[in-house]
């Protein structure tokens, strides 16, 4: 196979988390051919660097129902070198069918988000949890917009189907049972086999989940979870100095598919005591997380509740509890004791903005101040290094794309509403012009993913796959923006990119969960004017109380707070009491 690339083909390897918006592209041409999309992607360019050609995994040879990369190899090369002239036709009209499609602008009113949470439950999954069949993804854009969703309607199906997905997920081998911290997707509908490889974007957005369905449901296990992801950032993906790194990779040696994270029945008996060793056969280690291509190893899972082995070993629940802690814990030791994945430690302006607000959000809800430290000490090095007068980057000598702009920008915001320091809001409000200024669709709206035309194109899109996209994140900034500021002009931009994508979101439905969440913010938005000390009960007590949609703007202290929805406010509030008890009750809708 090495001989046939360097015989025949120039062989690039592009790192996505560097380059994203190349990658976009070419997962985007990929799809447009027939094929799936996703990693790793193997794509055959023309010498103008347009896609004819590509797919995900190819085998050395031909099996699986899938053509062999030395096929493939040898009928790409023998087709450039006797059809170019026809590839370049086809390349031509391919880059037109990746180009953005224009839809007609939408009306905003608040039944569109009534009718895309319909759409959202047609696509639940009552018995595993998530949305949709194998493979399963997570979709936190349409999570967070249903969570938000059951705070203001109450509406139980809702919250049965966020809950069973939550915990699904948490149960399942998609979660690392010793290690905490998401791994890339399940391969199954039942959250049991994943793909291993760990990705900072999966776990900032996760724990947004997990806090925020804490914050509202009140459930353990979510507080739980979140603590996991927690700690699997801070253990694999935090900077000492500050900051967090990108990703852990799946595999030790691509012969081995996620080997450090499997248990043989051996492994658990030179591990544990006897005790412990039938707790893991009933707890942990079930049939179900063999893998495919070798039964003996298995993943490790939540196969019974402690309340269920507790029944059936007659032991009571706290001795449960303690012999799988004890079981956990001595497992953790020795999977330490392995050679450990890649661990991508570069420190990406995108990446790093969205851990640094998902942080600061924990510190809300759960009140550990060393998650606030971190997240500010991860800010000003990130901001430091990335942004000066050249301009922002996304990483060293790269420049910033869309997402790095929005999600340092969100950070930025984030740590003005946790600290009441107005240089992060007035750098928030800096970074946002700038991106105005060179990312915004001055014909239609929305902003493009990148200041360069690159392969020729400029995209704007809503699609969250499966992450968030910029853009709806950038609307719900605009929004912030424009109550935190006072400027007028943040929330035309907002409503102009609301009409233009609303056309969109009803075409992709599940996909565009996090735009749902843009359009509601547009018409559920409370602006909180602190007139108190940041360290005051009140000041924390605003913080602290989850109602989706807030803006917290500190002002000098006059021993209250003013809540207001639009044009219209309510009598001040001074005591923290009273501020809870307003925000709990769907306040400003």
């Amino acid at each position: 196979i090495a001989r046939l690339l360097n015989e025949n083909f120039i062989c690039i390897k592009l790192d996505r988390d560097e380059m994203p918006s190349i990658d976009r592209r070419y997962q985007q041409a990929v799809t447009a051919m027939g094929s799936g999309g996703g990693w790793p992607l193997s794509v055959f360019l023309t010498d103008e660097k347009k896609p004819f050609f590509g797919g995900t995994y190819f085998p050395p040879e031909d099996m699986y129902g899938r053509p062999g990369f030395k096929n493939v190899l040898g009928k790409i090369a023998s087709l450039y070198k006797t059809k170019k002239e026809d590839i370049s036709v086809y390349t031509d009209k391919l880059m037109d069918l990746i180009k953005p499609v224009s839809l007609p602008e939408g009306d905003l009113s608040r039944t569109i988000s009534d009718k895309a949470i319909k759409v959202i439950l047609a696509e639940y999954d009552p018995l595993n949890g998530g949305f949709g069949t194998a493979p399963k993804f997570p979709m936190p854009g349409a999570l967070e917009f249903m969570i938000n969703r059951y705070f203001f309607s109450k509406d139980e199906s809702i919250a049965e189907a966020v809950s069973r997905t939550l915990k699904s997920m948490a149960k399942g081998g998609f979660y690392d049972q010793l290690g905490g911290g998401f791994h890339r997707y399940s391969t199954d509908e039942a959250w049991i086999i994943p793909h291993f490889e760990k990705m900072a974007e999966d776990n900032a957005w996760l724990l947004r989940n997990y806090i925020d369905a804490y914050a509202v449901f009140g459930d353990d296990k979510f507080k739980k979870t979140a603590e996991g992801i927690i700690s699997f950032i801070e253990k694999v993906l935090s900077d000492p100095d500050g900051g967090f790194y990108a990703s852990q990779d799946a595999d030790v040696t691509p012969e081995d598919e996620g080997g450090y994270f499997l248990w043989t029945d051996e492994d658990l008996r030179e591990t544990l005591d006897d005790d412990e060793y039938k707790m893991m056969l009933l707890y942990l280690f079930d049939e179900r997380g063999s893998m495919p291509h070798d039964g003996s190893k298995k993943v490790v899972f939540e196969a019974a509740d402690e309340n269920e082995i507790a029944n059936l070993t007659g032991f009571d629940l706290e001795k449960v509890r303690q012999i799988i802690n004890s079981a956990k814990e001595k497992m953790l030791k020795e999977r330490n004791k392995r050679e450990t994945p890649f661990t991508d430690t570069t420190l990406y302006t995108s990446l790093n903005g969205m851990l640094i607000t998902s942080y600061l959000k924990a510190y809300r809800t759960l009140k550990n101040r060393e998650l606030k430290d971190f997240a500010l000490k991860s800010l000003k090095r990130i901001t430091a290094l990335r942004y000066s007068d050249s301009g922002l980057f996304h990483s060293e000598g790269v420049k910033a794309g869309l997402d790095d702009f929005i999600f340092l920008t969100e950070a930025l915001l984030s740590a003005y509403e946790v600290t009441g320091e107005r240089p992060y809001l007035d750098q928030a409000d800096e970074l946002m012009e700038i991106c105005i200024k060179i990312l915004w669709d001055e014909e239609e709206g929305g902003f493009f993913d990148s200041e360069d035309a690159l392969l020729g194109i400029r995209l704007k899109g809503i699609q969250d796959i499966p992450h968030p996209t910029a853009n709806s994140v950038g609307i719900r900034l605009l929004l912030k923006l424009c109550n935190m500021t006072g400027k007028e002009s943040y929330c035309r931009y907002a409503e102009t990119a609301l009409k233009t994508f609303s056309k969109t979101a009803e075409v992709i439905g599940l996909h565009a969960g996090y735009y749902y969440s843009a359009l509601d913010e547009y018409f559920y938005m409370l602006k909180l004017t602190l007139k108190t000390d940041p360290d005051s009960g009140l000041a924390e007590t605003a913080r602290s109380c989850f109602r989706p949609y807030t803006s917290l703007v500190y002002d000098k202290n006059e021993g209250f707070v003013l809540p207001c929805s639009g044009n219209i406010c309510s009598e001040p509030i001074n005591t923290p009491e009273v501020l809870a008890s307003f925000l709990a009750e769907k306040s400003g809708v």
